[in-house]
């Protein structure tokens, strides 16, 4: 999966906006004004940062070797998965679906309440 790919797909999530933050090399992906994922425009190798629940985070990083911890934030549960190594396309998906969903799960009651048709967790 390439970055051009993540980014079409970020957008094509219901209510995000695309933003650059304060350091302008990296683009910020955010769903009612709460970052779910962040994409490196200077990164070596290609990555996304994005939210994964605490449940999910050890048996992620012990799953795939392309799963680090993001210590650039100083907020728990941010991982960084890297394009080009051993996730499949769908999983990757998955995982920017759960970040979604995990920001939306935060949202005051009155705003989640738009979401409560949208399947952002990728079940069927």
């Amino acid at each position: 999966m390439n970055i051009e790919e993540v980014r079409g797909y970020c957008l094509s999530l219901p209510n995000v906006t695309e933003c650059f933050p304060f350091d302008d090399v990296s683009l910020v992906f955010k769903v009612e004004g709460k970052m779910f994922l962040l994409l490196p425009l200077d990164a070596i190798e290609p990555k996304i940062t994005l939210k994964c629940n605490a449940d999910y985070i050890e048996v992620l990083r012990q799953q795939y070797l392309s799963v680090e911890e993001a210590f650039h934030f100083n907020k728990k549960y941010w991982n960084s998965i890297y394009l080009e190594r051993d996730m499949q396309d769908e999983e990757i998906l998955y995982w920017i679906r759960h970040s979604y969903g995990e920001v939306i799960g935060k949202l005051p009651l009155k705003l989640r309440n738009k979401y409560k048709n949208i399947d952002y967790e990728g079940n069927k």
